[in-house]
C-alpha cells in the first residue's frame, strides 16, 4: 500500500510520480492545442520531437535516483501526451486528490489508475462534478494552501483557465484545517507571455520560507502584496516577464535546501546557490515548449 503524506511544496520527497515520455503523441494538430506556448511552436515547427522529450526526463529521473527517491511512473497510453503528471492529482496532508481537469487532458489521466488503487481508498478523494481544479494551481504550505483560479467571466473564456471557484470552495471545505488563499491569474489563450497557465507558472515557494514570484501573473496587486507580506520582500526572488515565460518558477524542490532548475536558469541558479540552495541543473527545454516545466512533470506523494 501507498500511504501518502505531503505538507508543503519542499519537504524532503521521498515518493513521487513522475510523467513518461514514451509515446507522447509528437506534435498535435493545432486545433489539438490547449495553451499558448504550444500553439506557438507548433505554428513555427518547433514543437519538441519524441527524442528530446525523452532524454530531457530521463536526466530528471537519474536525479531523483541520485537522491534515492522513488520514482513510479503512470501507465503508458500509447498516443497520450502524459508528461505533465502534476495536474492529473495532487497530494495534501494524507489525502490524495482526483481533481476535474479539462476535458481534453481525460484519458491522461486513467493512466494513474493502478497507482490509485493502491491507495487506502478511505485517502483518496474525487472532487465534485462542478470543482474543476488542476495540480498545478494548487500548493501546500503548512498551514495554508495557495490556490491560483479565475472567477466565472475568465473561466467560461479561456482555455486556459484551468480552476474555478467552487475547486476552491472544495479545497475549503475538504481542509478545514489549512487556510486557503486563492489568486486571480492573467490568462490568454494566444500569448504565452502574457498567460500565467497554473499559479507554479508565476510564483513557487522554496526553502523554508522563500519564494520565486512574477508579479505579473497575478491579476490583483492586493495578492502580491499579501505574498511580500507572508513571505518578506527580502525572501523573495522575484523574476521578469521574459524569465515568466522560460518559466523559471516552474523548478522543483528536492528538500528545503535542494532544487531541481535548467541550467539555462543562470541568474536564478547564481541567486539560489547565493542563498545556500544545492542547485541540481538539468536539459529541459524543449518541454519547456508545452509550457510546463519541472514541478509540472512531478506529482509528489509522500515528503518528510
Amino acid at each position: 500500500m501507498i500511504n501518502p503524506s505531503v505538507k508543503n511544496e519542499t519537504g524532503r520527497l521521498r515518493t513521487l510520480v513522475l510523467g513518461i515520455p514514451d509515446d507522447f503523441g509528437g506534435t498535435p494538430a493545432l486545433d489539438e492545442v490547449y495553451d499558448p506556448k504550444s500553439k506557438e511552436h507548433v505554428l513555427a515547427g518547433t514543437y519538441p520531437t519524441q527524442e528530446a522529450v525523452t532524454r530531457e526526463m530521463q536526466q530528471l529521473e537519474e536525479v531523483f535516483r541520485q537522491y534515492d527517491i522513488n520514482v513510479l511512473r503512470p501507465d503508458n497510453l500509447p498516443g497520450v501526451n502524459q508528461i505533465f503528471a502534476r495536474d492529473i492529482a495532487f497530494v495534501i496532508d494524507d489525502t490524495f486528490v482526483v481533481p476535474n481537469i479539462i476535458e481534453n487532458r481525460h484519458r491522461e489521466a486513467t493512466g494513474i489508475n493502478r497507482l490509485i488503487g493502491q491507495i487506502n481508498p478511505q485517502h483518496v478523494v474525487k472532487a465534485g462534478a462542478g470543482a474543476r481544479i488542476e495540480g498545478g494551481d494548487v500548493m501546500p504550505w503548512n498551514e495554508v494552501i495557495f490556490v491560483g483560479y479565475s472567477e466565472d467571466a475568465d473561466f467560461n473564456k479561456y482555455k486556459v483557465s484551468r480552476t474555478n471557484k467552487e475547486g476552491v470552495a472544495f479545497l475549503t471545505k475538504q481542509f478545514p484545517n489549512r487556510q486557503v488563499h486563492a489568486f486571480e491569474l492573467n490568462k490568454s489563450d494566444d500569448d504565452a507571455k502574457n498567460n500565467a497557465l497554473h499559479l507554479d507558472c508565476c510564483f513557487q515557494p522554496i526553502g523554508r520560507n522563500q519564494a520565486i514570484l512574477y508579479r505579473g501573473g497575478f491579476k490583483h496587486q492586493h495578492d502580491v502584496d499579501f505574498l511580500y507580506t507572508y513571505f518578506g520582500a527580502e525572501n523573495i526572488i522575484e523574476i521578469d516577464q521574459e524569465e515568466m515565460y522560460n518559466m523559471y518558477s516552474n523548478i522543483f524542490s528536492i528538500s528545503p535546501e535542494v532544487i531541481v532548475s535548467c541550467h539555462s536558469f543562470t541568474r536564478l541558479n547564481n541567486e539560489l546557490a547565493k542563498r545556500g540552495f544545492t542547485v541540481e541543473k538539468v536539459d529541459y527545454e524543449e518541454i519547456a515548449k508545452m509550457e510546463g516545466l519541472l514541478r509540472c512533470s512531478t506529482m509528489p506523494i509522500i515528503r518528510d
